[in-house]
């Protein structure tokens, strides 16, 4: 029997009774299961600050350590009953701990944070939450073990803070290692480089490592466990009558998470497409309906009616823009540019040029090393470099978008009616989307509005 593999992420860790409810799940599918996990809520965070404090703060360390000991023993000793293996358990989490110790001792000692070191301590949210949970499940009898990265062969390409799986090297021993009969929790985040470190995937990676086993599997299904009814048609946050969407393309899904839906990690669908493997969004707060999922991801969605099926944003734009007269017909400009940028790992989301500004879309935190990085080239074509935060890009998505007349037209005219000023527009970059950049203090509105147009049936409907 094929296997599905299911991932809990750390809004789903941050109360006993959520713990309560991932145990119920599992027991409910009453079938051995692969269950990734993230890091307990906050953790990831917690190891941050660890990190960050350790390269001065002798003190901080332990007063940090104590706080996530504190933590841990809290759930066993509340949750498991079997006192052994709530004895085998702590001794278990103090041996990790001991080990995450040492490489903050390290950072202190000398000051830095090496690319190896930040991975490998970032990595123990995901493999303290494994062990835990796999002692709950085995204190209710599930017969289940903790599989790490480690033992799985999860093989990557080696780059520190996000890398990718290499498939061709991990296929046949992460088949081999998940071949049992028994339900298998594995620490997401990470994978191991060929040389045998710790890599991670990035800020909510866990996606994707679920989503690269379920590819090594070819798994029945990805099952992703929220607390929220699947994909909406926008953040409930911001529109009160938001609609549930039952049915996206693999595309549509990475268009909505890379412009900001959290539902999931952008790169999740990528390693699921070539076998064609689903993925069902459920809601944890209907822990009785493993067969009921809210989304479910494939090749083949159906076409909304009006095309657009759910209106996102995403606060990590910014723009780094460069101005010359000529510019965009100045050959060698934009190769020079991007080849900087590499060189410093800054991340280019999109350029868009003309035949006097080239502009640079990118994440915040890469904004004043990218405006240096240019800087420090003096490139005579170049009269000015402008950089611009504090904005928003708003998006719209859906199947048919550039095939059908006027809906892009729609969108830009129901910002407009709301007299909203648009500084960068973008229709064609994908097949699924058309996005545009406003001032954040206009995002709210913005996507209230392209959802009432979208969304509102007129009077009489």
């Amino acid at each position: 029997m094929s296997k599905i593999v299911v991932k809990f992420g750390g809004s789903n860790l941050q109360t006993q009774k959520d713990i309560r409810q991932i145990l119920n799940v599992v027991k409910n599918y009453n079938r051995p299961l692969v269950v990734v996990v993230s890091a307990f809520y906050g953790i990831t965070n917690l190891l941050e600050d660890m990190l960050l404090k350790a390269r001065h703060e002798d003190a901080a360390i332990d007063h940090s350590l104590d706080d996530l000991i504190a933590l841990k023993r809290d759930v066993i000793f509340n949750m498991i009953t079997d006192p052994v293996l709530q004895k085998s358990t702590l001794d278990q989490v103090l041996v990790r701990i001991r080990e995450l110790e040492r490489y903050l001792r390290g950072v202190n000692y000398i000051g830095d944070i090496p690319a190896f070191v930040s991975d490998i301590v970032m990595s123990f949210g995901e493999r303290l939450s494994a062990l835990v949970l796999t002692a709950l499940l085995q204190d209710r009898q599930i017969d289940c073990e903790e599989v790490t990265p480690e033992e799985l062969h999860l093989i990557t390409d080696g780059e520190y803070g996000n890398a990718e799986v290499d498939f061709a090297e991990s296929e046949q021993a992460v088949r081999k290692r998940l071949s049992s009969d028994k339900t298998a929790i594995v620490p997401g985040f990470y994978g191991i480089s060929k040389e045998n470190r710790v890599t991670l995937f990035g800020r909510g990676g866990s996606d994707y490592t679920a989503a690269s086993i379920a590819h090594c599997l070819q798994a029945e299904s990805l099952d992703i466990w929220k607390d929220v009814d699947g994909f909406r048609s926008a953040d409930p946050k911001l529109v009160p009558d938001t609609h549930g969407i039952d049915r996206l393309t693999y595309t549509e899904a990475a268009e909505l998470a890379y412009f900001g839906a959290k539902i999931l990690h952008p790169r999740t669908v990528e390693p699921l497409m070539f076998h064609n493997i689903p993925i069902r969004i459920f809601n944890i707060a209907n822990t009785d309906r493993p067969d009921y999922p809210f989304t479910i991801i494939t090749s083949n969605g159906k076409q909304k009616a009006d095309i657009i099926k759910s209106v996102t944003y995403s606060d990590d734009f910014c723009i780094l823009r460069l101005q010359g007269p000529g510019i965009g017909n100045k050959p060698g400009v934009l190769a020079r540019v991007t080849t900087e940028l590499d060189h410093k790992n800054i991340n280019i989301k999109s350029v868009i040029t003309s035949q006097t500004t080239i502009n640079f879309l990118l994440s915040v935190k890469d904004l004043q090393p990218a405006y240096c990085a240019v800087k420090s080239l003096s490139l005579t074509v170049v009269n000015n470099v402008v950089t611009e935060d504090d904005l928003s890009l708003i998006a719209g998505v859906g199947e048919g978008i550039l095939e059908t007349h006027g809906i892009a037209g729609r969108m830009f005219g129901a910002v407009s009616r709301e007299k909203i000023n648009v500084e960068i527009i973008s229709v064609g970059a994908s097949p699924v989307a058309a996005y545009f950049i406003v001032n954040k203090k206009d995002r709210d509105e913005a996507v209230r509005a392209i959802h009432r147009e979208f969304f509102t049936l007129p009077a009489g409907k």
